[in-house]
Formats: C-alpha cells, sequence, structure tokens
C-alpha cells in the first residue's frame, strides 16, 4: 500500500509536530518560507509512510494530510 503525504505550505507555522510525531521520519523541515514568514515541512522519503496519519492527526493548522494511493 503506498500512500502520498501533502503539505499546504501557507497553512504551516513551523511548529514542528508532524516532524516529531512521524515514526518513518517521512517529513523535515524545509528552508523555504511560505507567504507569513514561516519555514514548512517538506516530504524526504514519501516511500517509507505507513499511512499512520499522526502528522495529520497532530497538526493544529491542519496543514497537512495523508492520502492513499491506489
Amino acid at each position: 500500500m503506498k500512500f502520498e503525504v501533502h503539505v499546504i505550505a501557507d497553512r504551516c507555522k513551523e511548529c514542528g509536530i508532524c516532524i516529531e510525531v512521524c515514526p518513518r521520519q517521512v517529513l523535515k523541515m524545509g528552508n523555504e518560507i511560505n507567504r507569513y514568514g514561516y519555514r514548512y515541512p517538506i516530504v524526504v522519503a514519501e516511500d517509507r509512510c505507513i499511512g499512520c496519519r499522526n502528522c495529520e492527526y497532530h497538526c493544529p493548522d491542519f496543514a497537512i494530510f495523508v492520502k492513499k494511493v491506489e
């Protein structure tokens, strides 16, 4: 089973919770800045995603979601 991880950059406030709760190190903090001046996470190892949605459930700003790929 494969999953896609999507980050909505302009919703992110650089808290890093998604990175901390991911058991597979799928995300890391990027260097790009969103329009509000915050860095946001980037997907570095999508193939390791197990679809647990920890990142999605813990994001206080609804800036990330996981989608199952058929």
